[in-house]
């Protein structure tokens, strides 16, 4: 009764500033609430004092007596209230009768949700299935379960003895002034020991979510199929069922098929059986594939080799199963048969047998041979060398069908026709006429390694022409006595069609025969590229993932995507590329960390490597395309456009696969793109796949400056004209400003205007007239806000202009949009998460430390939140209200918004898009600062007190420790430390501690240690080290896990995440206590310049350098006037994470500072740090100059704090005179003297000192 009281005085205090605007209706519900609250809690106390006077009974009364006079009225009591409340606690396990009455407009349900709930629009019939229910309300049972036992026996069970002690011993003498030596029981020493365990207390469960976060989430994983194909080995192991997996996933079904799709696709999925594939999925596949490779060849991460390995070529005979693989699963099989057949000893059907056994070992010994005998076809056309070929190629096929191969040929010799082979495919590639002596010497050099080394009966099938020749002539069958030589007869026609026809196709299998016998490389090492790899391994991976059927493009819901922009980079400029500081442009350094790549490039252009070490060498055209090549590896909008307009790409090709047929395919799924620049009829299949992927797809780039970048001659707006024209799809909506003469005065009309690019210049497409300024809001949503109104379709993606995407990733987008009709208690999806990879990771170990980072929060996390935990906020990426500094994280609000209203959400792993972070620890702590604002308006918001209102005790858990619980925890991480070293000095300065020692038996108190051990976990970065290693191991194993975890922490891991902790906390706590959330522009370019001192100043002064020194006086302090016991391991790992937590919010900037260290820069950075302390501030001068400027900038939050709000922080700061009141009595010229003017003295001598600075700064 006292809690439900206490509960509606809160509920009375969060809506107080509101009671103006409340109904009569909802005043008279929060009297009556107080009301029943307040009765039932001077009810239930009398009622049980009675029965306490009143319940002893007589054995032999009877039932009446019984129940009128010994039944306790108190259990009565107990008995109505239990069942008021019951009803609440019954509607708990019937969600659907709960969601019922919410929705009902019934009278009787109406009062109830009246008295249980205030009647909202929002907020009503959010409960979930019970399978949902249970999954989510199990998972915290467990988990409250585990650290409720876990407290008790290690943090406040082992600490109550102590505390007896403490209260047992008589303290008489103290080693300062005690203001209140008449207060017993030591009650001081006690709030010192219990507050911060309490703190911890309270914590800790948030370190408990961490691990069943990362244990439940791996597993969920893992029956999710994540990771079972994690590197190139795997691809190849399981790249026979691709086409399978393929045709099942991202094909149409016909109609035959979806009458039988659920039983085979169980099967499928559930035992991963490798289904027959129908040629057409064969086909399919191979276009789908071979446009994924050129994809990621067009991308520069593999080279024109690795793309010739990696394609796989379509041919006539897919039907019969002749399926010619990429070159790179075949690689080093060719080899590895001439080895085993030269070696092997025994019969031919075990030879045969053995090959066999190994599917690509016989499709490389099978393309090998069938390509060898095309092109001697092709070769071939004299009538006697044709008879010689035939008859060779009839013996080998009577030999192998008889199992008599190996007896009548000689597998010694195949080395030396393998070299012999060789030479004549390097023939066919050069394919010039000045080679055809050589030909044919070669081609006799065959011959007789063929029919005189190799072939034991070999001068038989020599005799057996000659006489077939004699017969023809009418002669005897004797040896002619003159005969020209073999493959060098010219009459009447020549032996040789040599050249050979200059076609792409004979050109293919030229280059594809002499790379099945000359490549070495095993598959494991194609591609090099490491990002490469990734995409290649983890579109196989999401093939066998579950997902719905593909429809045909023509049946898919139409979709549009938006990419907000402001100001942000097109392109990097030339001169940005080149610009260096200390001898590092940002090309030097891409070149530095992309090697591959930009050789990659130079092949691409047609350049060596060794014949361009200085940018000089290149054409105008060429540096263009380097700056291309440079933007497309940083976080630049033009990086953006290319990602998204993949999916126009995909969805032509999708289209061209669900129209085609075979043949078509095969002869024209490669002229797709070249028929695009063509002069096309509206009836061709060109302009009917271009209208096609305009009616299914849309890009907007909301570009709100682009007209007053236009009319300033910015040269982003110049790059942006240049996307339009690359991408003729592409629009772009802009705010237009103009003044136009109204009736009295001059007055601005806005205007949101659409463009497309025309004649290489922007075409207005549509103009809509704004009614004011368009920027209410935070600017971001706004931007994205004026755009939407030009978007079509059925679903909208919101991309930020730091993203990315991949050619594989967009095939999948019909499937997710299917994701749409899936429903769920009658609801369908209204957001869809998908997951993201950080493509920012290779640029600096602090960018690898925030992809890792992302990986636990955003993939194992969001993918927990989903399932089973219930959340729906999974966030997205904007459009939010026009309210400003409150909707800061405009996107998580978005969720809030869906989930009020009966939203559905959910989270999809099998795609991915790409996603850039900040890479410098200045851009990161100001989005951790952002992120940390965010969420303190997220605490204060109404959104957040409804979801927590209306969800269930174990949903809102669930919504708690997912939001803004992490921050809170993180927060009281950081105050807990301060509570802890303060109780420290309280116990060592008043001399308690002492007297405790000497006066009784209290040994160290672990319970205090083990709390605080536990504590320092998230001080030190494990509690995100922990779900990122599980999600590390899931996707790249356990030995990469361990690998990559230990490798951070030697690259100073742990550093980086302390100080990201001093971040949030402060940023949080401020703006909890005073207000004044604000965006922070972080900038997304490389970072390889050092950040002065200055900066460094103005950012972490008052957030880490300040708290800094302070925990290092008080660790200081403490250790030299302790009189300590031994000390324990925990207390060893307390004091030392304290120490390092310290250290690193002092040095940690410098550390992750490019030449931070460095003399010449350090005495440059002193020299523009001592100006900038003494230059004046005034009005217009910028924080960056003046240190007046930036000091009124960052105490502004004050002037508009709520008196409350500054009379906490005043009472906070006062934490420092316990110094001065301490340390004042352990002074040697004290004497010993406790009296309360040896404080007072201290004071009229800090007086004078400040008086005497002062008076001599004036002079």
């Amino acid at each position: 009764a006292f809690i439900r009281l206490i509960t509606v005085i809160l509920d009375v205090m969060f809506v107080w500033r509101t009671r103006r605007t409340m109904s009569i209706f909802q005043m008279v519900r929060i009297v009556l609430k107080i009301l029943v609250a307040t009765i039932w809690m001077i009810t239930l106390p009398i009622y049980y004092a009675k029965s306490r006077k009143n319940s002893v009974c007589s054995a032999d009364q009877s039932w009446s007596q019984f129940g009128s006079r010994c039944l306790p009225q108190y259990m009565t009591a107990v008995a109505v209230y239990v069942m008021a409340n019951s009803i609440e606690m019954a509607l708990f396990f019937v969600p659907a009768v709960r969601s019922y009455m919410e929705m009902s407009d019934s009278r009787l349900c109406s009062i109830f949700s009246w008295w249980a709930q205030p009647r909202l629009y929002v907020g009503r019939g959010m409960q979930e299935c019970h399978i949902c229910l249970l999954k989510y309300s199990l998972f915290w049972i467990l988990l409250l379960s585990c650290k409720l036992l876990f407290s008790y026996h290690f943090e406040v069970k082992p600490l109550v003895e102590s505390t007896k002690q403490i209260m047992q011993i008589s303290v008489s003498t103290y080693e300062w002034h005690e203001l209140f030596p008449g207060v017993k029981n030591n009650v001081g020493a006690v709030l010192a020991v219990w507050t911060p365990i309490t703190i911890v207390y309270f914590m800790d469960t948030q370190i408990w979510y961490s691990i069943f976060c990362a244990i439940f989430g791996g597993v969920y994983g893992i029956f999710r199929h994540l990771g079972e194909i994690r590197t190139m080995g795997m691809v190849r192991s399981r790249f026979l069922s691709l086409p399978a997996a393929f045709n099942a996933r991202l094909i149409p079904p016909s109609s035959k098929k979806e009458k039988k799709r659920n039983i085979r696709s169980l099967l499928e999925e559930k035992f991963f059986r490798v289904m027959e594939v129908e040629k057409d999925g064969y086909i399919k596949f191979i276009a789908v594939w071979n446009q994924i490779v050129n994809s990621i060849r067009e991308e520069d991460l593999i080279s024109n080799r690795e793309n010739d390995l990696m394609t796989m070529p379509i041919s006539s005979d897919l039907g019969s199963g002749n399926i010619h693989w990429p070159l790179f699963l075949l690689t080093t099989k060719f080899s590895t048969a001439l080895n085993m057949a030269r070696d092997f000893d025994g019969e031919y059907w075990q030879l045969d047998k053995k090959v066999k056994k190994d599917r690509y070992l016989y499709s490389a010994v099978k393309e090998c041979y069938n390509l060898l005998i095309n092109f001697l076809d092709l070769l071939v056309v004299g009538d006697l060398e044709k008879r010689i070929i035939s008859a060779i190629i009839t013996e080998v096929k009577n030999t192998t069908n008889s199992s008599t191969f190996l007896s009548n040929f000689r597998m010694s010799e195949l080395p030396v026709l393998h070299d012999k082979l060789i030479q004549l495919v390097e023939i066919f590639l050069e394919n010039k006429h000045s080679q055809y002596e050589k030909l044919v010497k070669l081609l006799q050099d065959i011959f007789e390694i063929v029919t005189r080394d190799m072939m034991i009966y070999g001068q038989r099938i020599t005799d057996l022409i000659n006489c077939s020749k004699s017969l023809e002539e009418g002669d005897s069958c004797l040896l002619s006595l003159y005969e020209p030589p073999l493959f060098a007869s010219k009459v009447p026609k020549p032996a040789l069609n040599f050249p050979l026809p200059n076609s792409g196709s004979v050109k293919e299998q030229a280059r594809r025969l002499f790379l099945l016998l000359t490549v070495k490389e095993t598959a494991m090492d194609i591609p090099v590229n490491l990002e490469a790899r990734r995409r290649i391994s983890f579109f196989a991976t999401s093939i066998f993932m579950d997902m719905p059927c593909a429809p045909k493009i023509r049946n898919m819901l139409s979709f549009s995507v938006m990419t907000p922009y402001y100001a942000e980079e097109v392109n990097f400029s030339e001169e940005e590329l080149h610009s260096s500081q200390d001898g590092a442009s940002i090309l030097s350094y891409m070149q530095k960390i992309y090697p591959d790549e930009w050789k990659n490039f130079l092949e691409r252009m047609g350049y060596k490597a060794s014949d361009c070490l200085h940018d000089d060498h290149f054409s105008d055209q060429t540096n263009e395309e380097v700056r291309k090549w440079a933007s497309f590896r940083g976080q630049t909008l033009s990086r953006t456009v290319r990602g998204m307009m993949y999916y126009q790409k995909a969805i032509k090709l999708q289209a061209f696969l669900d129209m085609a047929k075979d043949k078509d395919i095969r002869e024209g799924y490669k002229t797709i793109e070249s028929e695009y620049d063509r002069k096309r009829s509206i009836h061709s299949l060109s302009a009917q796949l271009d209208a096609l992927a305009d009616m299914k797809f849309t890009y907007v780039i909301s570009c709100q400056m682009y007209g007053s970048q236009k009319a300033s001659g910015d040269p982003r707006a110049r790059d942006i004209l240049d996307l339009l024209m690359s991408y003729p799809s592409l629009r772009v909506a802009y705010i237009e400003e103009k003044e136009e003469i109204g009736k009295d005065k001059p007055q601005k009309v806005y205007s949101s205007v659409l463009v497309k690019a025309i004649n290489n210049l922007d075409q207005e497409i549509y103009r809509i007239k704004l009614p004011g300024p368009p920027i209410i809001g935070e600017g971001k949503p706004e931007n994205q806000n004026q755009g939407i109104i030009f978007t079509r379709g059925d679903a909208l993606q919101t991309i930020d202009m730091n993203q990315d995407n991949y050619m594989e990733e967009a095939f999948k987008m019909r499937n997710v949009l299917q994701e749409f009709h899936r429903h769920q208690q009658g609801r369908h999806p209204t957001i869809l998460g998908l997951g993201e990879h950080i493509f920012t990771g290779s640029v600096s170990s602090l960018a690898w430390f925030m992809s890792y980072q992302e990986s636990s929060f955003v993939t194992i996390g969001q993918r927990f939140l989903a399932n089973p935990l219930r959340v729906f906020h999974v966030t997205r990426g904007g459009i939010s209200k026009a309210s400003k500094t409150i909707n800061l994280s405009e996107d998580v609000f978005a969720g809030f918004n869906t989930t009020l209203r009966c939203g559905y959400v959910t989270y999809h792993e099998y795609m991915k898009v790409g996603k850039g972070r900040d890479v410098g620890l200045n851009q990161i702590s100001k989005f951790e600062a952002k992120v940390a604002n965010g969420n303190s308006e997220q605490t204060l918001s109404r959104d957040i007190f409804r979801l927590g209102r209306h969800f269930d005790f174990f949903r809102m858990l669930s919504c708690y420790f997912t939001t803004v619980g992490f921050y809170f925890s993180s927060l009281m991480s950081v105050l807990g430390v301060y509570i802890f070293l303060y109780g420290q000095l309280y116990l060592v300065l008043s001399g308690l501690e002492k007297a405790f020692i000497n006066g009784a038996q209290t040994k160290n108190m672990k319970s205090l240690e083990t709390a605080l051990a536990s504590q320092s976990f998230i001080q030190l970065g494990l509690l995100t080290g922990l779900p990122m290693m599980m999600e590390i191991a899931l996707e790249k194993g356990s030995r990469t896990a361990l690998t990559d975890f230990i490798l951070m922490q030697v690259q100073l891991a742990s550093v980086f995440f302390t100080f990201s902790l001093g971040t949030k906390s402060h940023y949080f706590g401020r703006t909890i206590l005073h207000g004044g959330a604000k965006y922070r522009t972080t900038g997304r370019k490389f970072v390889v310049f050092h950040a002065s001192f200055t900066e460094n100043y103005r950012l972490y002064s008052r957030s880490h350098f300040v708290k800094g020194f302070e925990l290092l006086f008080l660790l200081v302090v403490y250790n030299i006037y302790s009189r300590s016991y031994e000390r324990s391991m925990a207390y060893i790992l307390v004091t030392c994470s304290i120490w390092f937590m310290t250290i690193t919010w002092l040095f940690a900037p410098f550390l992750f500072n490019p030449s931070g260290f460095a003399w010449s820069k350090i005495v440059e950075d002193w020299m523009d740090w001592t100006k900038w302390m003494n230059n004046q501030g005034g009005i217009g001068i910028q924080q960056d100059k003046s240190w007046q400027s930036w000091w009124n900038d960052e105490q502004c939050h004050l002037q508009h704090s709520l008196l409350s709000s500054r009379i906490l922080e005043i009472i906070l700061s006062l934490r420092f005179f316990i110094y001065q009141y301490g340390l004042v009595y352990h002074l040697d010229i004290t004497q010993d003297n406790k009296n309360i003017v040896v404080y007072v003295l201290s004071w009229v001598v800090i007086s004078g000192i400040f008086l005497l600075v002062k008076v001599k700064r004036n002079l």
